[in-house]
């Protein structure tokens, strides 16, 4: 009982319950009272017709004789003599001032309390001196209209229960859809792909499950993008591995001549150190996605940053045979983390290094532009498509294309480059350089325009 009080089904039944109940009772209050104004206004109106007919007759006498006849002790009908004495049966219910008025010459429409009793009075003068008053006590009056008050009440408890008849239809139909959809997501957190939602209910319900239907369809695909990304993985390391192996059982064996001991220790290191690139490279992508990844901001002159970038690659650039230059237009000013900065222009640098042919430039090129810092590292490489630009943050998106067609690395870079410029509060975007090549630039928040701090 208690589960299914907490149930939507339970909750919009038992309000549409209470309103319904709450705007019965109102209305029977209202309704009630309103058929008690009417018969007041109608009695009252009954009589005033009655009063009109009887004064204006010649026999006012012998009518009101034959009226007090027909209602005996309970008569409605007094008459006022020109010397203000009330008479016959109803002239316990005329009041004084109905008295002054018809002595007056002038006519009496009003409810009043007289003697404790509430009573509807109408009297009017008569052509030979004083008057003639019919009375009708309200609690007559509201006994007649007790069948209406009663047909009243049915009306409206019927209309409570086609009310919460409603509700429960429509509470039905709302959580039902929605008892579908949880049923759904619950099927999505199990880890189960591929659910079809039912979007039948309200539109609300309708666009919930629309955005499950999106949601696991991102699931399934962030699945299989893991699920290619640990398989690269488990190829980049295989390899390596391979080779340690290989080599570690052949001079286990002593199958390694003395004089090929030197080169294959150099394989060795080289195979290790490739392993190392990659572990760190994914520790350094966890870390950039942990909560506490600190980043100290300060004022930094990039156009600093970019000769001591372009004097640490210059040595690879050169065995490489790649030309490697700086365009800077002027100081460019940057509240950042000057050591992430390093870090983030050193991987794109390497990235460039690793896919330009001998005799292409890189460049890397520094301005302001917009009230913001704009970076460059440009290539005369193979470049890339538009399919390549909408992909080549992912995760060894373009790792997995390229591999055996161009130099790759580890297919992590761009994606720790793309984290790393987002967590400097600035964005990192791939397009085409004028050399031929990729172009990825780092914008940043010009130094004004972000507040100094350590995050």
């Amino acid at each position: 009982m208690r589960k299914w009080l907490r149930s939507l089904y339970a909750r919009v039944t038992l309000v549409t319950a209470a309103v319904a109940a709450v705007a019965t009772l109102v209305a029977g209050l209202v309704g009630a009272q309103l058929i008690r104004s009417a018969a007041v206004d109608q009695a009252r109106a009954s009589l005033a017709r009655q009063a009109q007919a009887l004064s204006t007759s010649g026999s006012v006498t012998d009518l009101a004789s034959l009226r007090e006849l027909a209602v005996g002790e309970a008569g409605r009908i007094a008459l006022v003599s020109p010397a203000g004495i009330v008479s016959g049966a109803g002239r316990g219910f005329v009041s004084r001032a109905a008295v002054s008025r018809v002595l007056a010459g002038k006519s009496f429409s009003q409810t009043e309390t007289v003697n404790g009793t509430p009573v509807v009075v109408e009297a009017r003068p008569l052509a030979a001196g004083g008057g003639l008053v019919l009375v009708e006590p309200v609690s007559a009056v509201n006994q007649a209209a007790v069948p209406l008050v009663t047909r009243l009440l049915w009306a409206l408890l019927i209309g409570f229960g086609c009310a919460v008849a409603g509700g429960a239809l429509v509470a039905r139909w709302v959580a039902r859809p929605l008892v579908h959809v949880a049923s759904a997501a619950r099927r999505l957190a199990g880890g189960e792909r591929g659910v079809a939602v039912d979007a039948g209910g309200p539109a609300e319900v309708g666009q919930v499950a629309h955005a499950l239907d999106a949601l696991d369809a991102s699931l399934a695909a962030s699945k299989a993008r893991q699920r290619e990304f640990l398989l690269s993985v488990s190829h980049e390391m295989r390899t390596p591995l391979t080779a340690v192996r290989g080599y570690a059982e052949a001079l286990a064996d002593g199958m390694i001549p003395a004089g090929d001991v030197r080169r294959v220790g150099q394989t060795l290191g080289a195979e290790a150190d490739r392993l190392d690139h990659f572990v760190s490279d994914l520790l350094e992508l966890a870390r950039l996605e942990a909560d506490d990844f600190r980043v100290d901001l300060q004022l930094v002159d990039a156009a600093a940053i970019l000769p001591a970038v372009l004097e640490a690659w210059r040595g690879a650039a050169e065995t490489a045979g790649v030309v490697l230059r700086s365009e800077l237009q002027g100081p460019v000013p940057v509240v950042t983390d000057a050591r992430r900065l390093r870090q983030l222009l050193d991987g794109l640098v390497e990235n460039a290094l690793r896919a330009v042919p001998a005799g292409a430039p890189v460049v890397l090129a520094g301005r302001r532009e917009d009230g913001a810092v704009v970076l460059e590292v440009r290539d005369g490489g193979p470049g890339l498509s538009e399919d390549d630009l909408a992909h080549a943050f992912e995760r060894g998106a373009l790792h997995s294309r390229y591999q055996g067609e161009r130099p790759v690395g580890t297919g992590l870079g761009l994606s720790i480059a793309q984290r790393l410029a987002g967590r400097l509060g600035g964005q990192l975007v791939a397009g085409r350089a004028p050399e031929g090549g990729a172009c990825f630039a780092v914008r940043l928040p010009a130094a004004g325009s972000h507040p100094q701090g350590t995050s």
